[in-house]
């Protein structure tokens, strides 16, 4: 971390969380954010997450850039994809604020957004009008006052696909009332089946992915990993935010939301190490939850995922945590002897079970 970018984020901790969010927005605007100029690569980091090939395994999770207003200045920050989003329909203000929380203490993050967001005709718009050189994804939400919330997913896909590299399926976040309860078997059957339809019904169907919670169950796990292997998915994306308070320190530990961060990453590493076990490895896992480092990222690869993905992280580490994450990754397999990063995915997966 530069001088300059230290001095940014002590700037921005001085707001409440919210407010600095936006105000990191603002920055990666303005052009004062550090910028990679591209992705890090090397023959080493070259690897492919649901048939897209990616420089590097290191990507934006959804939750930063909610409006996909950044992604040009996110394309030079060194990632190998994006993830923007969750869009819904129509446009959501969200939860009442106070909805964000650093637990500094912990390293982590609570957040009760509640998809909060510009809707989907404003963010494909923005889409639309903004190329970039690495692969992105829109994660798809639903509107909390739906009438049929599955068939929300399949309308915000229609919508941005022309746009868009892949479409994640975000049935994990814990703060839209009984969301989740679309994780169980029957109703995740039924909206896989209908987001498979209005896929299928596009000029260039793209791959749709899955997002699940860290909360489930070893017997909810096979019924996903089942049911994703029948809808031909090309990935699952594991994990979403928490429930879990144990172990924490910081004063708003108790608040509620999604807890993200460092206290995830044990969590999160062994859901994805199970669904690499369910799925006998015949879908990609990308791993998310309490990366804060190369040697995390190197362990979600381990553990079974084809790529992974940061935001809290960088809460506390500032956006040069990305580029650093890649190098450190890349100087890892090469002292491991590595020559292809494919070949580190799963190695250690029974170490988690």
């Amino acid at each position: 971390m530069s001088a300059l970018e230290d001095i940014g984020l002590k700037f921005l901790h001085r707001f409440d969380p919210e407010r600095a969010h936006g105000l990191s927005i603002q920055a990666l605007k303005w052009g004062l954010a550090p910028l990679h100029g591209g992705p890090v690569t090397s023959p080493r980091l070259t690897t492919s997450m649901g048939g897209i090939a990616l420089a590097n395994p290191v990507g934006l999770a959804a939750g930063y850039d909610k409006n996909a207003q950044t992604l040009g200045p996110l394309s030079k920050a060194g990632f190998g994809f994006l993830e923007v989003g969750a869009a819904t329909p129509r446009p959501q203000v969200g939860n009442p604020k106070p909805r964000l929380f650093r637990l500094t203490q912990d390293h982590a993050v609570i957040n009760r957004f509640g998809f909060n967001n510009q809707g989907i005709d404003s963010i494909a718009r923005r889409l639309a009008q903004t190329a970039t050189t690495i692969p992105r994804g829109l994660n798809l939400g639903a509107n909390k006052d739906s009438a049929d919330r599955a068939d929300d997913f399949g309308h915000v896909l229609s919508l941005a696909a022309p746009y868009i590299d892949f479409a994640t399926v975000n049935i994990s976040s814990p703060n839209t009332e009984k969301l989740r309860d679309l994780q169980g078997r029957a109703a995740l059957e039924d909206l896989l089946g209908r987001v498979n339809t209005a896929n299928a019904l596009l000029a260039r169907p793209i791959p749709i992915f899955l997002k699940i919670a860290p909360d489930l169950t070893d017997a909810e796990i096979q019924d996903i990993a089942d049911l994703a292997l029948a809808a031909g998915l090309s990935a699952i994306i594991c994990t979403n935010t928490t429930l879990d308070r144990d172990g924490l320190n910081s004063s708003d530990r108790d608040q509620k939301g999604g807890l993200s961060g460092r206290p995830l990453f044990k969590k999160s590493t062994r859901v994805l190490a199970k669904m690499r076990a369910a799925t006998a490895g015949k879908i990609d896992l990308v791993g998310v939850g309490g990366i804060g480092s190369a040697e995390d990222a190197y362990a979600k690869i381990q553990a079974g995922a084809c790529a992974v993905q940061l935001y809290s992280a960088m809460v506390y580490q500032g956006l040069s945590l990305v580029p650093k994450i890649a190098r450190g990754m890349d100087q890892l397999l090469a002292t491991d002897g590595v020559e292809q990063l494919t070949q580190a995915i799963g190695v250690s997966t029974e170490n988690w079970l």
